[in-house]
């Protein structure tokens, strides 16, 4: 029987008729957000470059659900000259289609955000259309699958702009200006914005980190990090060991016995595994809403303890792992030693001996800004909590410490203040604000109220950016709703004729 089949999540048949029927909400979804539009046009007055080069309004770099997500908001509230950029080809953007294995998302289906108070734009409306609403009512969580496929379908209802393949590399000020440099096939170049959007998603705030003695002790072709692309197929008949025990972990458990592995071993070193998620206490409505608002110790402890605590595997994917006898679960095994003997991999740890073929490492994220090619020139000036909050030794986190201390919209604070005045205009719509946000820039729990937070700063700051045109603007505006003649017609001048 192949892993799962019995499972309602991954036994979905389209409906006959599914593509038509999301064709027809397609249209009613354009329908509704042209009947909800207001402001009805771009208000946002353009700005000239000494190099006569076109000059966006917003940058979003990453087209993921973030990425789609705000500019569609942006769209909304008037602002248009706006274009995403995407290292990933069309249709691949974010971790559903690249690295993520998970059958589900972890988000609960009733979790929403990103339709925006539009029906017809909502992932439900899409399911849907697509499986009936008999299939919405069983399901717990959306297949990931699914969620990829949504995430399509919005960004063509939306007719947003996205550039893919192309790679953001740095960027630096220019006057009025940020410039953003990017490489295309190789190709490198720039494109100028007012405002600039870093929605790069959970690895915003680093890089995936294989442990430096396991990188050290094995050939590159014999591990690779769970949130990394590698050649599943190739586990076929393998001997795989995976260190970890979070949802990354479970994930690559089930994908390489789906693949075929002659056996997998799943490894954690802790004596017990966590078993209650704390980020489902962040889906309280006030906290996402309002957690910027909280004093800095606060937010602090609420990210510390989450790191401390961390979070146990979703409920689908260990459900799945205990009911599947190929994943073998060894918990309070810490490894001793790590080898490679010629042909495979030799560890020796608390819980015996093992030998794989093949490592995955589901070891998280290592925070720190100079792993993010995106930031060069910039990251230097850039505030860290390191320069804005010293806890007491008990509560002290050397990682937390590395993420930036950004302002109530997402925006970059000065490290120095009064040495880089533009970073507020760059947007850390990404991981990498957690401890100043919670996780709203990249969860679908949060997008609800992440990215009308960040939209509202960046109209904002474009509004108050053209203030001083307001009253020359209202005085000479004579946009008449009458006919001219209408202003004199009862007049006694006019009586006197």
């Amino acid at each position: 029987m192949t892993l799962g089949s019995d499972d309602v999540h991954l036994s979905l048949h389209p409906l006959p008729g599914a593509e038509a029927a999301l064709a027809r909400l397609a249209e009613q979804a354009r329908h509704d957000l042209t009947a909800l539009s207001h402001p009805v046009s771009d208000w946002v007055r353009p700005v000239t470059h000494a190099s006569g080069r076109h000059v966006y309004d917003v940058v979003i770099v990453g087209g993921g659900q973030s990425g789609v997500v705000t500019a569609l908001g942006l769209k909304r509230e008037g602002v248009g000259n706006v274009v995403v950029l995407d290292r990933g080809a069309a249709g691949f953007e974010g971790p559903w289609e690249t690295f993520a294995r998970m059958a589900v998302l972890r988000t609960p289906k009733a979790l929403v955000g990103a339709e925006m108070n539009i029906r017809s734009l909502s992932a439900r409306a899409w399911f849907e259309a697509r499986y009936g609403a008999a299939a919405w009512e069983r399901i717990t969580w959306i297949p990931r699958r699914d969620w990829m496929q949504y995430l399509r379908w919005y960004r063509e209802v939306a007719a947003l702009a996205v550039r893919n393949d192309t790679a953001v590399t740095g960027i630096e000020p220019d006057g009025t200006v940020l410039v953003v440099k990017t490489r295309t096939g190789g190709r490198d170049d720039t494109v100028l914005a007012r405002r600039v959007v870093i929605a790069t998603g959970q690895d915003g705030a680093g890089a995936w980190r294989v442990p430096d003695h396991i990188a050290e002790a094995l050939p590159a072709h014999a591990y690779s990090h769970s949130n990394l692309p590698f050649d599943l197929a190739a586990l076929a008949g393998k001997r795989v060991g995976i260190l970890g025990h979070g949802a990354s972990a479970f994930d690559a458990a089930l994908a390489g016995v789906e693949i075929g592995a002659a056996s997998v071993d799943l490894c954690f070193r802790r004596v017990q595994l966590p078993v209650v998620n704390p980020f489902r206490w962040l889906d309280a409505i006030p906290l996402l809403a309002h957690f910027a608002e909280l004093d800095d110790a606060t937010r602090w402890n609420i990210a510390r303890h989450f790191d401390v605590i961390d979070q146990p595997p979703g409920r689908h994917s260990f459900e799945r792992a205990m009911a599947e006898p190929r994943v073998r679960i060894h918990g309070d095994c810490r490894w001793l030693d790590i080898r490679w003997n010629g042909n495979a991999i030799d560890i020796k740890s608390t819980r015996g001996d093992f030998q794989f073929d093949f490592l995955i490492c589901a070891t998280g994220l290592r925070y720190g800004l100079e792993y993010r090619e995106e930031l060069t020139g910039i990251r230097d000036d850039i505030a860290l909590w390191a320069d804005r909050y010293t806890p007491p030794p008990d509560a002290a986190h050397a990682d937390l410490a590395k993420l930036p201390y950004v302002g109530p919209a997402f925006e970059f604070q000065e490290k120095h203040p009064g040495t880089a005045p533009w970073l507020a205009n760059i947007f850390a719509f990404n991981y990498s604000s957690t401890l100043s946000m919670t996780p709203v820039a990249t969860g679908i729990t949060g997008q609800r109220y992440g990215v009308p937070r960040v939209v509202r700063g960046i109209t904002r700051s474009l509004f108050l950016e053209q203030s001083g045109d307001i009253l020359p603007s209202l005085y000479a505006y004579d946009d008449p709703e009458l006919d001219p003649a209408a202003a004199t017609r009862f007049s006694l001048a006019a009586a006197a004729e």
